[in-house]
């Protein structure tokens, strides 16, 4: 019944964000060193979950209630934390270090916390947390992620048409480029074939990539007409540090895993191959299970907390927050997870 409460942990990094805006000083890198220090410690010691939810675990008002208001909460959060911050830097004397821990401690919880709430919001039917989810987009500066990862990712994952999908022997630093100018042309691509097939004009108020894109600026401009042109720099440079963090995170999900290709350009149906999972107890309840990555693939509109742990799908030694370390270090993380991926693809095709 109150199986929800663990996933709260998701606010002590905004907590952490917050102090250090009151406190100041090392403070202000409080929620960078909770994330990339403590958590992947903390993984190891907490061990792995996998247990997979029944059917009724989920089913009283209490427990539904709650699951649902751990995701809502966030955005409230998120959305009040950068605008303090925003007032903060300017109307506060800050050490260059300090703004830089504000920076990277806010951008931080918009990028791991905010976008991956978002994730899991805009995979609903519902608008009202479809809109939610693209309120979180909006704060990390990257609301074109609605449509590629929706139509675009969830129907190439795992192929050379996915920007979104690490190849075998890609480091992250030439990875990162492509997916970020792929994945805007994808949507881009997405949103004008939309509006072709409903005789509207691409360059026109019914494009949403138009909106997506003068919406984050909007943003800075208020910011900076209220309170200095720091406070809009601030807004697009906590959003730069946000997707940066979800792009490490695409890096990891599907790295060196591949379907096959079939007649007529068309590939395999989406299985628990294609996608890296993980069952450190810790990080999922700090991503609502997105860890489970595999499950969320083949049943995409499934709620965090019904996702399934798949003994068939290919697993990550450790959690996201550790692997992003490896992912830093090119030859560290081929000498890890290349001999990972050879094993993935032996479990599928042995010959």
């Amino acid at each position: 019944m109150f199986g929800f409460l663990p996933f709260g942990l998701v606010f002590v990094p905004v907590g952490l964000a917050a102090c250090g805006l009151v406190l100041g000083g090392p403070w202000t890198w409080g929620t960078v060193a909770f994330v990339f220090g403590l958590i992947p410690l903390l993984d190891l010691v907490a061990g792995r979950n996998e247990r997979n939810p029944g059917p009724p675990e989920h089913e009283t008002r209490l427990a539904y209630a709650g699951f649902r208001a751990m995701t809502w909460l966030v955005v409230p959060a998120l959305i009040l934390l950068t605008i303090a911050a925003a007032w903060t830097i300017t109307h506060r004397p800050l050490a260059w270090w300090e703004l830089a821990g504000i920076v990277l401690s806010t951008g931080v919880a918009a990028g791991g916390l905010g976008i991956n709430t978002a994730h899991e919001l805009i995979h609903k039917a519902g608008r009202f947390e479809r809109a939610l989810g693209q309120a979180l987009l909006l704060n990390a500066c990257y609301m074109h992620f609605y449509i590629e990862h929706l139509i675009g990712h969830h129907s190439r994952v795992a192929t050379p048409d996915d920007p979104a999908s690490a190849r075998l022997g890609e480091s992250f630093y030439a990875f990162y480029p492509r997916t970020v100018v792929g994945s805007f042309r994808s949507a881009w691509a997405i949103e004008a074939t939309r509006l072709g097939r409903a005789g509207q004009a691409v360059w026109g108020p019914r494009n949403r990539m138009l909106w997506y894109v003068a919406l984050p600026l909007g943003a800075a401009t208020a910011l900076g007409l209220a309170w200095g042109p720091a406070a809009g720099l601030f807004f697009l440079a906590q959003g730069f540090v946000a997707f940066s963090l979800l792009e490490l995170v695409n890096y990891l999900e599907h790295y060196g895993l591949a379907r096959e290709p079939l007649t007529g350009g068309r590939y395999e149906r989406v299985n628990e191959h294609h996608s890296w999972s993980c069952a450190n107890r810790l990080t999922n309840w700090f991503l609502f299970q997105l860890q489970r990555h595999s499950d969320h693939h083949m049943h995409a509109m499934r709620r965090y907390e019904a996702l399934h742990h798949l003994p068939a799908a290919p697993e990550l030694p450790t959690g996201y927050a550790g692997m992003i370390w490896l992912a830093l270090v090119p030859p560290l993380w081929r000498r890890v997870m290349d001999p990972r991926v050879a094993a993935a693809r032996r479990a599928v095709a042995p010959e």
